[in-house]
């Protein structure tokens, strides 16, 4: 379905430490959340600020140039991008929310939670967020290393070949979300476990042209939001992370020279 609405907007230079915003949803590209958090930590006001993108330093250091007692953390199922002055992407139901430290044990947690049930999404609830911050960012690192060797997302999704390399990606980072602090929980072990081929067809039914999650994928890479750039920012902070913390990544080490 297209939505086609024009919708007043507050550009960001316009929000000053006198607002009276209850709710502020920061969401952009990982390598953006220090010079956002910045740029906020002037002007959040009284407002509970939702983080809703993804982390691959320590959360709590992340964001700690914010009141640690305003701050929700989350993960929308969404994409997309602006081609002009058009939105292009989409906003799916689930939507993930989390504890981190006691950030959400809060009343403010709950807050933000309901509004988005009473909204009709579908929340999911993760009691460790830091992990499944972790375990998204490598899932993501490994998905788009083959995009980039494929040439794009979408030849990478159709390909069986390039589906299962991800997979066995993915698998070869687990080690590092052990090796940061995370916990692998479910998703870490269906991928250290479950074979790479049938794991590799089901990412291809899941992100083919024809789903609404390929579709949303296609509109971030057409829009320029998810180029070859951006895409290797997670590939290099990930080997840069092994390197650190000393964990072999052969297979990723070797696609390094296509991250350039």
């Amino acid at each position: 379905m297209t939505v086609g609405e024009t919708w007043p907007i507050t550009m960001r230079e316009e929000l000053d430490a006198g607002h009276d915003y209850d709710l502020i949803i920061l969401s952009v590209n990982h390598d953006q959340l220090d010079s956002a958090v910045t740029f906020l930590s002037t002007r959040v006001g009284r407002a509970t600020v939702l983080v809703f993108n993804n982390v691959w330093t320590e959360p709590a250091d992340a964001v700690s140039g914010l009141p640690g007692d305003q701050v929700v953390w989350g993960f929308p199922g969404a994409g997309g991008g602006v081609s002009g002055s058009a939105l292009r992407g989409g906003l799916l139901k689930p939507v993930f929310m989390g504890f981190c430290g006691d950030s959400n044990r809060t009343d403010r947690y709950r807050q933000v939670r309901d509004l988005f049930r009473r909204s009709g999404f579908r929340v999911s609830e993760q009691r460790d967020f830091r992990s499944w911050l972790w375990f998204h960012f490598i899932m993501d690192a490994g998905l788009l290393a083959q995009a980039i060797k494929a040439g794009s997302f979408s030849r990478m999704a159709a390909s069986r070949t390039a589906a299962k390399e991800s997979v066995l990606l993915i698998r070869e980072m687990v080690p590092l979300l052990k090796a940061k602090g995370g916990t692998p929980r479910l998703g870490a072990a269906a991928f250290s476990y479950i074979p790479a081929g049938l794991l590799g067809f089901l990412l291809r039914k899941f992100l083919g042209a024809e789903t609404i999650y390929g579709s949303i994928m296609a509109q971030a890479e057409e829009t320029g939001h998810l180029g070859p750039e951006a895409m290797s920012l997670y590939t290099k902070d990930v080997l840069a992370e092994a390197r650190r913390l000393g964990v072999a990544l052969p297979r990723m080490t070797a696609l390094e020279p296509l991250f350039a």
